[in-house]
């Protein structure tokens, strides 16, 4: 049984981010104030839920919640800046959304920079200990999933509908064969060395 937040005293957001492991598109974050009273026997990690569930849990979250964000940061800034620092913007501008300002901020993982002087906690594995940060993960991974399924409509050899930028075989083969796209993030290691471009 997931709790509701740290603090049960203070206007807590929980807040998460998807897609800081894909090879290309957005690394999108939410962050979410659930009401006091807010409970869902299916709310967890979203990575444990199928997307027909996450979907339902998306719509429940958005008609509930007291206030709720999701930002996309995009590829030229995470190569700009490094993924971690881009997954921790885009936190921090989804924060900066809410309204009312949250008295606390719940972080999922393990790192995390102060914000407008929040104080936070980060937490391991939030996702499934606090609902607000599972909330949070849900509308993240809903939001990027329709971004990713989106832009396979103009390069459907990746195989993004499917595998949603991750590094699958399928995704690597693409790129080996048709080289990287716009969306591709390029300060990351696109393919293994073995399979590696040759540029010359």
């Amino acid at each position: 049984m997931l709790q509701l937040k740290i603090h049960h005293d203070l206007l807590e957001c929980g807040t998460d981010e998807a897609g800081r492991g894909c090879l290309a598109g957005p690394v999108t974050a939410a962050a979410v104030l659930l009401p006091d009273d807010f409970n869902h026997p299916w709310l967890t990690d979203s990575k444990q839920l199928s997307e027909k569930k996450r979907l339902e849990l998306k719509a429940i979250i958005e008609a509930e919640a007291l206030s709720f964000a999701v930002t996309h940061v995009l590829m030229d800034e995470i190569d700009s800046i490094n993924i971690l620092n881009a997954s921790i913007l885009a936190m921090q501008r989804s924060i900066e959304k809410l309204s009312p300002k949250p008295e606390f901020i719940a972080v999922d993982g393990n790192r995390f920079k102060p914000f407008l002087e929040i104080p936070f906690e980060t937490v391991v594995k939030g996702d499934g200990k606090f609902l607000h940060i599972a909330a949070a993960s849900i509308l993240a991974k809903t939001e990027r999933d329709a971004y990713m399924k989106k832009i396979d409509a103009e390069f459907p050899a990746y195989g993004w509908q499917q595998n949603k930028g991750y590094p699958t075989k399928t995704h690597r083969e693409a790129i080996k064969k048709f080289g990287p796209t716009p969306y591709h993030r390029m300060s990351f290691r696109l393919l293994p060395a073995q399979l590696a471009l040759d540029l010359k």
